[in-house]
């Protein structure tokens, strides 16, 4: 069976395969965020293949913590750290958990080149298009690397082999089993883990409105 962590907040859950970072779902109870856990693994396979990891989830899930959610969790994104997450990193473990990171960056690249500029709406209008949703990403990984203790120059907008360099420093850092040194820093396996939701998170939105 898969190792999940279950994050339950007032109005959503987030269901997160411990030891595949970026396979996260939420829905509005467990049973829902479970459901699209499990939908998500064709799409989330892409990101172990491009890893040249082997992907064989097991049949269903195991729900190995449950964490107390906050306003982040509503807000629409995994914010709780398990307890199993703030141990240290073996040097197999930190290799493959930056490969997986590496990888979801490599599905949001494909995923960018294959899509148009201008994506679909929604009902109202709304909705970033193709290159503003990289520039979130990236503006994001930009403060998430603080909670990592490291500190890199954000690239500028636009420059792709920048980003492409400061997102191998980010690799660098979690392969070296960097772990949260401020005040309210995040250890490397959590980091994996937000870092890779949130890219496969805004790709996967790409794919769905570009159609």
């Amino acid at each position: 069976m898969t190792k999940v962590y279950l994050e339950v907040g007032k109005r959503r859950v987030f269901a997160s395969a411990a030891d595949w970072p970026g396979w996260t779902r939420s829905g509005k109870d467990e049973q829902s965020a479970l459901e699209a856990l499990a939908a998500a693994a064709p799409r989330y396979a892409q990101v172990p293949k491009a890893a040249r990891i082997a992907f064989v989830p097991g049949k269903g899930f195991e729900v190995v913590e449950r964490l107390p959610g906050d306003a982040t969790t509503d807000f629409g994104a995994p914010g709780a750290i398990a307890k199993a997450e703030s141990k240290r990193l073996t040097k197999k473990e930190a290799g493959r958990l930056s490969a997986l990171v590496a990888a979801s960056w490599t599905v949001l690249d494909r995923v960018v080149e294959s899509s148009p500029p201008s994506l679909r709406k929604g009902p109202r209008g709304g909705g970033r298009d193709r290159d503003a949703i990289v520039e979130h990403v990236l503006g994001a990984e930009t403060m998430y690397v603080r909670k990592l203790g490291m500190r890199l120059q954000p690239p500028a907008a636009g420059d792709a082999a920048a980003a492409r360099e400061f997102r191998n420093e980010i690799v660098a850092g979690l392969r070296a089993g960097t772990k949260g040194v401020t005040e309210r820093g995040w250890p490397a396996r959590y980091a994996a883990r937000r870092i890779a939701w949130h890219v496969l998170d805004h790709a996967w939105e790409i794919e769905d409105r570009a159609t």
